[in-house]
């Protein structure tokens, strides 16, 4: 048997809309086992890489890069403590997830290197944002929220420029650490590519990020889905699958993993001919050492000991968002629905 007859035997599953009950239940218990498979593969690969998230000595210096330092460093501890918070104490992947935000908390000096972050740049609200990935942990640091208090009570942080996705994002985040938001979400989210029901045929690829990230700001990474309001989830159920029929053709495997995440975090039931569609489709293009690349033809595997076949900085943030996806996926497909349509609040 070939590497890719194995790969697409692995990754071959019964639609759940096929056949009576039973074969439907068995048809997505056999999609959830992919789903976690796909997790736990790129779980290890992000443990296995850690080297990679590795603050550099100079990381608060004006020269350093955000975007290759601090930025994969937040994504690692957001995306991996949402993992955690979903899978059940006794899935080893609850462990490992904890493991990896140690390690972030760790590079951050227990806090104190955001605190001193904040210090420099009172007026950036990425400082702030990365604290409250590990907030939402429970990982918390007295220095930097006495500093953020004061920090969100000036008028220049009430009037601060941002797009309306962002804002969102940094009104998510200050409920998480909490701090009063400084402005209503519900009107915020409104303004949002997301929030405004924008035609379905505009989106392409920023407007896909948008959406996404819009989506998880509401559900605070997909463990509230009851916040998401109504219209908005009856759009993006309606749309999602096309999207990510859209994605998986153009190679986008990064914004497919984000799209099925938005999935995994609607009220009501999950979205399971999406996942069925989707996932078989990426645990394909999954790397045996278990990374996934942003985009393009994936590198057709020579043997399962070839592991780095792409740039750390080409496939962490894919892969990432696969944990995260998997995840949230596997808990819905466990437990379908963990909140109900009749308990949808306000987004705020």
């Amino acid at each position: 048997m070939t590497a890719d007859q194995a790969t697409a035997d692995r990754t071959t599953v019964e639609r759940p809309g096929d056949g009576g009950p039973a074969e439907r239940r068995a048809a997505v218990a056999a999609l959830t086992v992919l789903v976690r498979e796909v997790r736990d593969r790129a779980l290890a690969w992000t443990e296995d890489h850690l080297s990679g998230f590795v603050l550099p000595e100079d990381v608060l210096e004006p020269h350093t890069k955000v975007d290759h330092t601090l930025k994969p460093l937040g994504e690692l501890a957001q995306l991996c403590g949402t993992a955690h918070r979903v899978t059940a104490p006794a899935d080893p992947a609850h462990a490992t997830a904890d493991r990896l935000v140690a390690f972030a908390w760790e590079q951050t000096r227990a806090g104190d290197l955001l605190l001193e972050l904040l210090r420099s740049e009172p007026f950036a609200a990425y400082p702030f944002e990365i604290y409250a990935a590990f907030a939402g942990h429970g990982l918390r640091h007295e220095g930097f929220e006495r500093l953020a208090r004061r920090v969100a009570a000036t008028r220049g942080w009430a009037v601060t420029e941002q797009h309306a996705n962002r804002q969102l994002g940094l009104i998510n985040s200050e409920r998480r650490v909490g701090i009063a938001p400084h402005a209503d979400a519900e009107q915020v989210l409104r303004r949002t590519w997301l929030g405004g029901l924008s035609e379905p045929w505009m989106l392409e690829r920023s407007s896909g990020y948008s959406l996404t990230h819009a989506a998880y700001h509401v559900t605070d990474w997909g463990v509230a889905p009851g916040r998401m309001p109504e219209d908005l989830d009856v759009y993006l159920r309606t749309w999602l699958p096309a999207w990510a029929d859209g994605c998986l053709e153009s190679h986008q495997w990064d914004l497919t993993a984000e799209l099925l995440a938005v999935g995994a975090g609607l009220p009501g039931a999950p979205p399971v001919e999406l996942f069925a569609e989707a996932w078989p489709a990426l645990a394909r293009v999954q790397h045996p050492s278990g990374c996934l690349p942003e985009t393009g033809p994936p590198v057709a595997p020579r043997d399962a000991a070839d592991e780095e076949p792409y740039p750390f900085l080409a496939c962490y943030h894919s892969t990432l968002v696969t944990v995260f996806a998997a995840s949230l996926t596997a808990a819905r497909l466990e437990d379908p629905a963990p909140s109900a349509p009749s308990e949808r609040k306000h987004c705020a």
